[in-house]
């Protein structure tokens, strides 16, 4: 990028887009000793950052807050999909710089905060260092583990264009989930039995965790909140509940609706119980016309298809191209039978 930008002169140059870059271009390039410092300080109104490497949003904003204001700085996104733990000593600096920004967009998932960001942290802690701002998209989840500190239960607030969610993830971890609706992003995260009534039609990935059972009924409203689902990873290690059990008592109903899924490509399971891979694999339960990709402990696999002889469980394996196994054993010949496109 560096030997592009100072091969000649861009004097019309105001938008800037950077992915999936190192840790050490970042920290090359937000500095004040950057050959680029005129062009990100005079020039760019727009600046987008998204990586997978938390490291390098956090190491190049600390140097990136040295700098004055950013006055010339219209739009700036942000997106971060693997968890942060300095949002408060280097994020919400930077954004206190930006108090010309007309636009902002985020994606962060925060740790080791003992208060949630909510919708009054937004107000006072951004909103108002940024008093042109028109346009926020957001989506900003924080975990706490002292889950003795929250006192209410997980519910959902849709207000004024936001949704803010509470989900136990587990005995220990609570998680908020607070984002600008309609939803922007294609992946969600850290969502339980508890989302809102709303479409999602730009998510692709999701993953949904809870301490509670997800049920049959749970799996039917993701399945239309989210039609163009393709990578779906499912956390849960308690039973579905009995009902959902006795409902579904014989392999032959066909009477009970489907959960559908015409775009999955990619399902992981290896965190959850067994009977969600039945839920999944059962074409009774589910209508997986698509996947290509299972991931899934191998007992689990074996108990769903019954010793992958069951033919309820066999039309939604026949596709798979990809199986990822916890403890693989030596297979059979009906597991091949089972799989026949690995």
């Amino acid at each position: 990028m560096e030997r592009i930008l100072l091969s000649t002169n861009y004097p019309k140059l105001t938008k800037l887009k950077l992915f999936n870059f190192k840790q050490e271009i970042a920290l090359r390039y937000f500095t004040n000793e950057s050959p680029l410092r005129y062009i990100f300080q005079h020039q760019i109104t727009d600046l987008i950052l998204e990586t997978i490497d938390q490291r390098s949003i956090i190491e190049s904003s600390e140097d990136y807050i040295k700098n004055n204001d950013l006055p010339n700085l219209k739009y700036f996104s942000l997106k971060c999909y693997h968890s942060i733990d300095q949002y408060d000593d280097k994020i919400l600096p930077l954004l206190h710089r930006m108090s010309c920004l007309e636009k902002l967009t985020l994606y962060l998932r925060i740790n080791n905060r003992n208060t949630f960001i909510d919708d009054a942290h937004l107000q006072n802690e951004i909103l108002l260092y940024m008093p042109r701002l028109h346009s926020f998209t957001f989506y900003i989840c924080t975990y706490i583990d002292n889950v003795n500190s929250i006192h209410y239960l997980p519910y959902e607030n849709i207000r004024q264009r936001v949704a803010k969610i509470v989900n136990y993830i587990n005995t220990h971890k609570v998680v908020c989930s607070i984002f600008s609706l309609p939803f922007a992003f294609d992946r969600l995260e850290a969502i339980g039995n508890i989302f809102p009534k709303t479409v999602f039609k730009y998510v692709t990935y999701l993953l949904v965790e809870d301490i509670v059972p997800f049920n049959h009924e749970f799996f039917i409203r993701v399945g239309r909140a989210f039609p163009l689902l393709n990578i779906f990873r499912v956390i849960n290690e308690e039973s579905q509940s009995c009902c959902d059990l006795n409902t579904f008592s014989s392999d032959n109903n066909r009477s009970n609706p489907i959960a559908e899924y015409p775009h999955l490509t990619v399902l992981d399971l290896r965190n959850a119980h067994f009977g969600y891979v039945e839920q999944f694999l059962n074409e009774t339960k589910t209508y997986l016309p698509c996947l290509t990709e299972l991931t899934v402990f191998y007992t689990n696999l074996r108990i769903a298809t019954k010793n992958f002889t069951r033919e309820e469980t066999r039309r939604n394996c026949a596709k798979v191209k990809q199986l990822f196994m916890v403890i693989p054993l030596v297979h059979s010949k009906d597991f091949y039978l089972y799989f026949p496109s690995l």
